[in-house]
């Protein structure tokens, strides 16, 4: 059962990476970059997440604690910074 698990949950991660990547090459507008980069960010926490689900670990969950404020600030950034000002 946990190999089946592990190789479901790998192959599922895999393919929304996949359609992360393809979404940040093409673009077209900034914003879908910054969604497919956040995608791709979420992707990552789950699988860090997922690895240390089915090790029985806690020892990554402050890298995931870390990945998600990252993913956090950098939408952030790049969306205040993309967003034309209004005065």
């Amino acid at each position: 059962m946990n190999h089946l698990l592990t190789v479901v949950i790998a192959g599922l991660l895999s393919l929304t990476a996949l359609l992360a990547l393809v979404r940040l090459y093409r673009g077209p507008a900034l914003v879908d970059r910054v969604v497919a980069a956040d995608m791709l960010l979420a992707t990552m926490i789950g699988a860090v997440g997922a690895e240390a689900a089915i090790n029985r670990h806690a020892t990554t969950l402050p890298v995931l604690v870390v990945l998600a404020l990252l993913g956090f600030v950098g939408a952030v950034s790049l969306v205040r910074f993309a967003a034309p000002e209004k005065r």
